[in-house]
């Protein structure tokens, strides 16, 4: 079930490897009815999804970026993040960024330390 109204999300730092969390959050995200868009400069698709080299290449406003990446790979992102202008971000489990953190706050984009599949499978996406 969609909670708040979430339709569209980008899954930053997506995976084509079965054994990986933003795989299996770009599967479990197809499988209930979101419209996903994997992120990745080399993937060309995710479950038969086709993927973005990156979130400015997707073509609808996005309500969720989900964030899969270190702080490391995510830091050179700040700015295509913000210009997106998501409703939200998560920032799963290895995806804490106090510099990504602070940008979404100076910008007015509300961010949460979460687990995507965790709130999937609670009902709190």
């Amino acid at each position: 079930m969609k909670k708040n109204n979430v339709r569209t999300v980008a899954v930053l730092g997506a995976s084509g490897n079965p054994e990986r969390y933003a795989y299996k959050a770009v599967e479990r995200l197809k499988g209930d009815g979101y419209t996903v868009y994997p992120v990745h400069p080399e993937l060309v698709s995710v479950l038969g999804i086709s993927a973005v080299p990156d979130l400015s290449k997707i073509p609808v406003p996005l309500d969720t970026v989900t964030v899969y990446l270190s702080a490391k790979r995510s830091t050179p992102l700040i700015p295509d993040i913000i210009r997106v202008k998501p409703s939200r971000v998560i920032l799963n489990p290895g995806a804490e960024n106090p510099e990504l953190e602070k940008a979404l706050d100076a910008s007015g984009i509300p961010w949460l330390h979460a687990c995507t599949l965790v709130l999937l499978g609670t009902g709190q996406f």
